[in-house]
């Protein structure tokens, strides 16, 4: 009798039943083809600049200054949209930016003022980009991932390069054939296509389809909403500035968009056209900067799930800064060898930053880390909106890009040292991070 409630019992389990794919990698699909179709936005800031000089005579340094604002909010927005998803949840969040990005990029289209570009690239897109930055790829590992987090953060975050690498190439070659209107249009459209995406796809928490995160021994119940984003968030804030950890975090990945977003990715296109090359040349570059920074953060993920974070941080800053200073000597009227190697050993490190950062941020911080994370982020956006705006002063001032090469070389090599000494105002990571 025995034997055949046994044998009963197991045909009531299948085994088949134990291989099938954990629906966080779905979620975290889903999130990646969201990341991708919010890129354009991304794409676009370093192909307005010459456009944008001579249709409306603008300087350099005011349409640097629109692009900062919108760099700006996209940093200082996030930590408000990571409490903010545990408040109204990922999905309605989501979507709102994603339409806030719509109407703004589309709204540019009859600009004829420079304030309102800075109302419609700057605020809106802004503010709309903010809620989708990397707070949102942060708060998708931290809910449906216990394992693996390192490896999904940087697939997560290299979504933003791929899209980077479908975008950059089509409104570049938008731009020259048909002007920056339509490639304006385009990042609307593109905006608009992923909401059904996220709608009907995307969910919130495990718990609402009664499954554990993966890798999580026990079932972990959805938390009921968090009353007081904003409160919540500012509250957070207050108490991570007490701490030397955050400020060494915050200081290096201000470092960090200040020489990526803020100068490479704003900064790059137009400085080689300086030197007679083509904007699709340019453009398709930087477009293949993403195809290496995708491996990169994938790569970088793993590491971290098997390295300390902090001595990756502090060789990832160290190369960055090398290669920063031979740019200068590199720019040309044609793409060479010497160039293309550039770009790769680039785009390897463009933000393999991410994941150790991540990762640092989540042991400090536990519950509370997607938070502070969006405030180290809004760090490394307010380093890119002034880098942004300061690099199209100097090319009006001096006439060329390459003392902000220079600088922000030296800069890099600055938050390679300030990696090394985290660890003194941060507890242990490592036995938070093993998986």
């Amino acid at each position: 009798m025995t034997q055949t409630t046994e044998a009963a019992a197991a045909e009531d389990t299948p085994p088949a039943r134990r291989h099938r794919i954990h629906r966080g990698w779905f979620v975290a699909a889903v999130t990646f083809v969201t990341i991708i179709g919010a890129a354009a936005f991304r794409s676009l800031p370093g192909l307005l600049i010459d456009p944008l000089h001579q249709e409306f005579g603008w300087s350099r340094g005011t349409i640097g200054a629109a692009v900062s604002v919108n760099l700006a909010l996209y940093g200082l927005t996030a930590p408000f949209a990571a409490a903010l998803m545990d408040r109204f949840g990922i999905r309605r969040v989501v979507a709102v930016a994603l339409t806030v990005i719509a109407i703004g990029s589309v709204l540019t289209v009859w600009m004829t003022q420079a304030w309102q570009l800075m109302l419609c690239w700057g605020l809106l897109v802004g503010l709309g980009s903010g809620s989708m930055a990397l707070a949102f790829a942060a708060t998708v590992t931290n809910r449906w991932f216990t394992e693996r987090r390192g490896l999904v953060s940087g697939i997560l975050t290299a979504a933003s390069a791929s899209g980077q690498l479908i975008f950059l190439p089509l409104l570049s070659w938008l731009v020259t054939r048909h002007g920056w209107r339509p490639a304006a249009v385009t990042v609307a459209l593109a905006a608009l296509a992923v909401v059904p995406f996220v709608w009907l796809l995307l969910r919130d928490h495990p718990a609402d389809v009664g499954l554990k995160p993966y890798g999580a021994q026990e079932f972990v119940p959805k938390p009921p909403p968090v009353q007081g984003a904003a409160r919540r968030a500012l509250r957070v804030l207050s108490g991570a500035v007490r701490d030397g950890t955050f400020w060494l975090l915050a200081g290096t990945f201000a470092i960090c968009g200040a020489s990526t977003n803020g100068l490479v990715q704003t900064h790059f296109v137009p400085a080689e056209h300086d030197h007679g090359m083509p904007v699709t040349a340019a453009a398709s570059l930087l477009a293949v900067v993403g195809v290496f920074d995708v491996i990169g953060t994938i790569c970088s993920g793993w590491f971290t799930d098997r390295f300390e974070p902090r001595r990756l941080l502090a060789v990832y800053y160290a190369l960055r800064g090398l290669s920063l200073l031979f740019l200068p000597m590199l720019l040309a009227p044609s793409v060479h060898p010497p160039m293309i190697f550039f770009i790769v050993f680039y785009g390897l490190d463009w933000v393999a930053t991410v994941p150790p950062t991540l990762a640092l941020c989540r042991a400090a911080y536990g519950e509370d880390s997607a938070i502070v994370f969006g405030w180290v982020l809004a760090s490394h956006q307010v380093g890119a909106a002034l880098v942004a705006w300061l690099g199209g002063v100097a090319r009006d001032a001096f006439g060329s890009y390459d003392l902000v090469w220079y600088a922000s070389g030296a800069l890099c090599a600055a938050a390679a040292l300030m990696a090394l000494v985290i660890r003194r105002g941060a507890p242990a990571p490592r036995p938070a991070l093993a998986v």
